[in-house]
């Protein structure tokens, strides 16, 4: 009976975190039509990224605050994990991200940068000794090739050295959102993870805009989508609350109750979502090769899903 009820709370445990784990990367896919109707009225991509995750530290701070229960040394203890979280996945994968696609085509950055399930596989193993298993494998290996399928880079790609080293550093970042995503249960609530990481990260961007890292402009244009068009201010608000504040709070729920290695390849479906919420948003319709890639990238999760460990989410803190 113990085992049964112990079963049972593990497919619970999983379930839940798979769909929150969904719930994120849509918020997160949502972020690139928002931020291109932002860029396209004048908006620099890092002033986007900036204000993004900035207001996004502010919806989540007042939850925080109720979490902490006046508890600062919570802050004291996990600062070094604050730190890091904001400066290496928040801040540091968008700036490595922005100078890759100063030297590459979008598509093959992101096709990079989304290899991180594959470090995070890595790591794992040689951190934690989470051999992957064939199921695992045969999944990661399904959801690269719809990855490719999705973003469309099999023809005319060129590469370029410097812009392969920042792509790199791109993949770095995100494997280390996963990493330190499922780290802190039980000693810092996610939420204070998340509103201090995005304050940390922002402060971080405003940081590489004023000495030249990064160019960061913003205008007070109206922003036109495919159907309609509307106020900087609301595509802002959206960007913070939902694409920052939702995306990074649940993602790091979806890490924890998942595991790195699981929560890294459940991510991928990020971008089905980003080419969906462009198609609806500006109306760039996605290609039946997409859709192909898009249906792989859902299988290979599955996949991952069931070579996973029952204690690999627990083995990890």
């Amino acid at each position: 009976m113990a085992t049964m009820t112990h079963d049972t709370a593990v497919r619970g445990r999983l379930r839940t975190g798979l769909i929150i784990a969904v719930v994120s990367a849509s918020s997160f896919g949502l972020s690139g039509a928002l931020a291109r109707g932002l860029m396209n009225a004048g908006w620099s991509p890092a002033a986007v990224v900036a204000v993004r995750v900035l207001v996004g530290a502010a919806v989540l701070l007042p939850f925080a605050l109720v979490q902490l229960r006046g508890d600062w040394d919570v802050l004291r203890r996990n600062a070094s994990l604050i730190l890091a979280y904001g400066v290496v996945p928040v801040a540091g994968t968008q700036l490595a991200y922005f100078n890759a696609v100063a030297h590459l085509q979008v598509g093959v950055a992101l096709l990079v940068e989304y290899t991180a399930p594959i470090a995070v596989v890595g790591w794992m193993w040689l951190r934690h000794r989470q051999r992957p298993g064939a199921a695992t494998i045969a999944g990661g290996l399904l959801g690269l090739i719809g990855l490719v399928l999705v973003l469309d880079v099999t023809s005319g790609v060129s590469t370029n050295g410097i812009g392969m080293l920042w792509a790199l550093g791109a993949m770095v970042g995100a494997a280390a959102y996963f990493v330190l995503s499922a780290k802190g249960e039980g000693t810092i609530p996610g939420t204070v993870l998340a509103a201090g990481g995005l304050l940390v990260g922002g402060l971080t961007l405003l940081a590489a805009g004023a000495v030249g890292i990064v160019p960061m402009h913003a205008t007070a244009n109206p922003v036109a989508f495919e159907d309609f068009t509307t106020p900087w201010w609301a595509v802002v608000f959206v960007l913070g609350t939902v694409t920052a504040a939702l995306a990074y709070a649940s993602g790091i729920v979806a890490a924890r109750l998942l595991g790195s290695r699981m929560a890294s390849f459940a991510a991928l479906t990020e971008v089905l979502a980003a080419v969906l919420f462009a198609w609806a948003l500006l109306g760039e319709a996605p290609r039946s090769i997409q859709l192909l890639g898009g249906a792989l990238i859902l299988i290979g999760v599955v996949a991952v899903r069931l070579g996973e460990p029952e204690t690999a989410a627990h083995a990890e803190q």
